[in-house]
């Protein structure tokens, strides 16, 4: 173990070498209006999906009150942004590797007092947090669902955010009132919509075609449609198996699927604004 620990550090180091020319890194935060949609294994394998694209990719698990991006993978991490604050560690010293290079960090127990930061937490989250910029290509937040505070903040302070949810009339339900509340907030936000679970590719496209009109027509705003992902078993035995879908099984539907919105929303034009520390000081802001 402690020979893996030093083989991610140096790796790390070489990385951090390959970054100062690098383009800033882009902060997505992929949420959902409710629970049990599938948004963490969502962000999981598109994040393996951009790696399969050549992009660097790092996942910071901000689902408070559900981590699970490490249940996922099988893995047990020793550090989290809590425990870095309180043992005051680098921020490489809480990073994790995951597979195909990918990268992760989780939030730990306690993580909802981070936006009650006192003065010297703060510098040294907002100065650890800032050592990302350019250093991976994609940050992808996973937020917790809902309409808490935290994760409105997450939402309001990305580059660009993700929204995940299924045919079924609760989720699509929770998901406009989602939009709804972020949009009250600012105008400006770009959502990216991602049909889970759809029966068949007419369900799926159906289903965004209507949330999208919805939107239109009620708050005036465009949502870029991504795609949608079949209702596919071989989820399910991937979860069991605790190892990504797009890995276990990279010629099933629902990876095919994803492949085909990863290179859509490749080719959308970019919504980049400040980078990490144009997130960090929208957070710490409101």
């Amino acid at each position: 173990m402690f020979d893996q620990a030093k083989q991610l550090r140096e790796k790390i180091q070489q990385q951090k070498n390959l970054s100062q020319n690098r383009k800033p890194t882009k902060i997505i935060a992929v949420t959902s209006g409710k629970g049990g949609v599938g948004k963490s294994n969502f962000s999981l394998n598109f994040a393996l999906s951009l790696i399969q694209h050549n992009k660097k990719v790092l996942i910071f698990d901000v689902d408070l009150g559900f981590a699970n991006v490490d249940v996922l993978l099988g893995r047990t991490p020793k550090e989290s942004i809590v425990t870095m604050l309180e043992k005051n560690l680098s921020i490489w010293d809480i990073i994790e590797e995951g597979p195909n290079g990918l990268l992760f960090i989780t939030g730990g127990s306690g993580y909802t007092e981070m936006i009650h930061l006192g003065d010297d937490h703060f510098k040294k989250f907002f100065s650890e947090m800032s050592k990302l910029q350019s250093f991976v290509d994609y940050i992808i937040l996973d937020t917790g669902a809902g309409l808490s505070d935290e994760n409105l903040r997450f939402i309001l302070s990305a580059d660009d955010v993700m929204i995940v949810t299924t045919p079924e009339p609760t989720s699509i339900t929770d998901a406009y009132a989602l939009v709804k509340m972020v949009h009250a907030q600012n105008q400006k936000v770009h959502f990216n919509l991602i049909i889970n679970q759809a029966t068949n590719e007419k369900e799926g496209l159906e289903t965004a075609e209507k949330f999208q009109n919805v939107v239109q027509q009620f708050l005036n705003k465009h949502i870029d449609i991504l795609g949608y992902i079949p209702s596919d078993y071989h989820v399910s035995q991937a979860v069991k198996k605790q190892i990504p879908f797009l890995l276990s099984y990279p010629n099933s539907q629902c990876s095919t699927a994803l492949l085909q919105l990863t290179r859509k929303y490749l080719q959308i034009p970019s919504t980049m604004k400040l980078g990490i520390k144009g997130f960090l000081l929208k957070m710490f802001s409101k």
